[in-house]
């Protein structure tokens, strides 16, 4: 599986980064983002979508049909590097896995970063509205492709935007998946919150931590949403294959938790 997040010199609201402004500045954080290592990697099944985002804009995600008969359908959230081979990899690897319909959007408009730099100028150039507008869309083009049983995943930058989009999907979504991402905390997004959420985060991560955990723990029983969360002794981005301190031990455990917990809900 995957990780990643983002940030520049343009000064921006926090919601342009789903609450991770504050880390922008952070050199541990930006150092805790390696560069991908290569990967030669061709589709199989997916391919890129347009499609319409809910302020009327066209936009497109990389998008694998759901094998004939099957109604789920899974809104995938890249890192911070953008939407690149290692994303679509994955959603065909979760399409083989559960034959759903999965579509990992594109929230930098085409974009993908080859170095840190540019991962942190993009992450600022992600507006809420937009990226709301976007997440909706994307869950719209499922569900008119009779993909009705939906769920979210993301990875860091990903993971928070995963969170928002389970928010944007209401009765639409019912399952949430993010990994180490920063989650939102406001008691009016969590009231229009539907789906149970599962997190996964590593105790080495020096930003998405145990503080930030127990804060979302204590607003999702305020709220009484139902949560989950998986820690690890792994730093951030271990499930990230990309990643040079990928964890095969934590990624193996948590996506077969994944997997269990979509065949579950998106039934």
């Amino acid at each position: 599986m995957l990780s990643a997040l983002i940030f520049s010199l343009v000064v921006a609201g926090p919601e342009c980064c789903n609450g991770m402004t504050a880390y922008l500045s952070d050199p541990a954080f930006i150092a805790s983002h390696p560069l991908p290592l290569p990967l030669h990697w061709k589709a199989k099944e997916g391919s890129m979508l347009t499609y319409k985002a809910r302020d009327g804009k066209t936009t497109s995600g990389f998008f694998v049909p759901a094998n004939a008969g099957n109604t789920m359908g899974v809104v995938m959230i890249h890192e911070w590097w953008g939407l690149n081979d290692y994303i679509k990899r994955e959603a065909e690897r979760l399409h083989d896995e559960l034959g759903a319909a999965v579509l990992a959007v594109d929230l930098y408009g085409g974009k993908v970063a080859a170095t840190s730099q540019e991962a942190s100028a993009l992450v600022r150039t992600v507006q809420e509205p937009d990226a709301r507008a976007v997440l909706g869309g994307a869950i719209d083009a499922l569900k008119a492709r009779k993909t009705n049983e939906i769920g979210t995943i993301g990875w860091c930058f990903g993971g928070g935007w995963s969170h928002r989009a389970a928010i944007i999907g209401g009765k639409d979504v019912k399952a949430c998946v993010m990994f180490y991402g920063s989650p939102s905390l406001d008691a009016g997004d969590l009231n229009r919150l539907n789906a149970p959420v599962m997190m996964f985060w590593g105790t080495q991560d020096a930003n998405i931590n145990s503080a930030l955990v127990n804060k979302f723990t204590s607003a999702m029983r305020m709220a009484g949403k139902p949560l989950a969360t998986f820690a690890y002794e792994a730093p951030h981005g271990f499930a990230n294959p990309s990643n040079p301190k990928f964890n095969q031990a934590a990624a193996d455990d948590s996506h077969a938790k994944v997997l269990d917990f979509f065949k579950e809900r998106l039934k």
